[in-house]
């Protein structure tokens, strides 16, 4: 008899060398320790959101997605963070036809990371001092990373970018290094040519985020119950 059972809801999922696990949507959030795990989750969007306002405010450059987000702001009457909702919904979309299957923390992550990142520009000013803002550049590189395994490491759906990336991957066969890379070169190209910013900061984020991910993951990912 065939059952009307999301197979996703039992599966037990594969566990990567972080402590990371494949789960569908309905196991993620039947895997227990949500006491921990949604705290964790709102915290990490918020700080994520709260570090590309610093990014933003150091005015030094800024990663792909947000050069995109800054270049809509000079043709859209949007607050930075609404823009970064709008794209999160939009990407959210395209998970459609890849048969992607989002989680809690994949429609927590379009809207509170943009509420965030409104309250950060709310509340930090763009300092006069270069060494200060290069200081600001480098800690909201840092403060990302964190953020990002912090909520990622909640265990509780990817975001709409990354779902996006992995979900093309898996639809092309080719590499997710090189589809995120394909992605994230015409997501910049779109947001420069929309007078988004780019300069160090978008370098040093490249070349940083990847490894810090990783290494808070190391602190931050929740183990669940196998």
């Amino acid at each position: 008899m065939s059952s009307t059972t999301d197979p996703s809801a039992t599966d037990p999922g594969t566990t990567d060398h972080s402590g990371l696990t494949t789960l569908g949507p309905l196991a993620q959030l039947r895997a227990g320790r949500l006491g921990r795990r949604l705290p964790q989750l709102l915290g990490g969007l918020v700080l994520y959101g709260i570090s590309m306002a610093m990014l933003v405010r150091a005015n030094l450059g800024l990663d792909p997605w947000d050069v995109l987000h800054q270049g809509l702001t000079h043709y859209l009457s949007l607050s930075f963070g609404t823009v970064t909702i709008v794209v999160g919904a939009v990407v959210l979309l395209l998970w459609i036809p890849l048969r992607q299957k989002p989680g809690l923390g994949t429609v927590s992550n379009v809207i509170v990371i943009g509420l965030a990142a409104d309250l950060g520009l709310w509340l930090i000013v763009t300092p006069d001092d270069l060494l200060v803002r290069v200081l600001m550049m480098v800690s909201a590189v840092v403060l990302n990373g964190m953020a990002g395994a912090i909520y990622i490491g909640s265990q509780l759906g990817p975001g709409p970018r990354d779902g996006l990336m992995t979900g093309l991957s898996a639809r092309t066969g080719r590499s997710l290094r090189l589809v995120r890379v394909s992605i994230e070169i015409m997501v910049l190209i779109v947001g420069v040519l929309l007078g988004g910013t780019v300069g160090i900061g978008t370098v040093l984020y490249a070349l940083a985020i990847g490894p810090l991910v990783q290494f808070f993951l190391r602190f931050a990912t929740v183990r669940l119950p196998r």
